[in-house]
């Protein structure tokens, strides 16, 4: 078996889930990366950290989900983290109702809330075995009533009541945390001028996370040993405001 600790971090081929997976790599932990379509990105990321594999599945389709996490364990015989970061957002004006359709709900929410609470039931056995634990990437927009659309809002708040139900049934041997960013700079959200605006003038901190920042939360989320059922608000002081 492997000695060093083993971590899956889902979407881990770009933006937040990328620097995640570095940061954890740097921290020590043999990683598992994963990603829906970006396979030939995944397999040079897994080649340059060195301790690390790369495993493609769409999180859309359970069967895809039980095969990732049995083939993250079966590789080095252990899981000592689950982060699940992988999600999607659809942007729609909260006041257009008729434009957010069942069939956006239905999507964002086997992505955003199914997807996480089944490798998190798939990894249950490893975790406990590790006495490990999951950090779920959330959103501010799961917090407070903002976000790219209802739907989407809807979704992060569903998988922050989740991560406290989670951190309830399954403690003391399973920690379950999540940290819910705002605005963070990554090709995605490069032209939202917006959003820039709104965190660089009123945010306590000027500026919008880098995705670093994330991946330091979470690492510290990992590490810290009490602490469970924790929604981890990373905004730069937006909400104070």
């Amino acid at each position: 078996m492997n000695a060093a600790p083993v971590a899956l971090v889902t979407g881990s081929t770009s933006g937040i889930g990328a620097a995640i997976a570095r940061r954890l790599s740097e921290d020590g932990y043999a990683v598992v990366l994963h990603s829906r379509s970006s396979v030939e990105t995944g397999r040079a990321m897994a080649a340059e950290l060195g301790r690390a594999t790369y495993i493609q599945a769409d999180l859309a389709v359970d069967a895809d989900r039980v095969r990732l996490v049995r083939e993250a364990v079966a590789l080095w015989g252990r899981l000592d983290l689950l982060v699940n970061n992988a999600g999607i957002s659809r942007v729609v004006p909260h006041g257009d109702l008729q434009a957010a359709t069942p069939q956006m709900w239905q999507e964002l929410h086997e992505v955003n809330v199914i997807a996480p609470f089944r490798l998190i039931a798939e990894a249950q056995g490893a975790l406990e075995a590790a006495a490990g634990c999951v950090v779920n990437v959330s959103s501010h927009a799961g917090v407070r009533p903002k976000g790219a659309s209802i739907p989407y809002a809807a979704s992060k708040a569903a998988l922050n009541h989740m991560t406290r139900l989670l951190a309830l049934s399954l403690a003391p041997r399973i920690r379950v945390n999540a940290v819910a960013p705002g605005l963070v700079d990554t090709p995605l959200t490069a032209d939202w001028t917006a959003a820039q605006a709104l965190w660089r003038e009123r945010a306590p901190m000027r500026r919008a996370a880098q995705p670093q920042d994330i991946a330091q939360a979470v690492a510290m989320l990992a590490a810290s040993d009490y602490m469970t059922g924790e929604i981890l608000l990373l905004d730069g002081g937006l909400n104070l405001t």
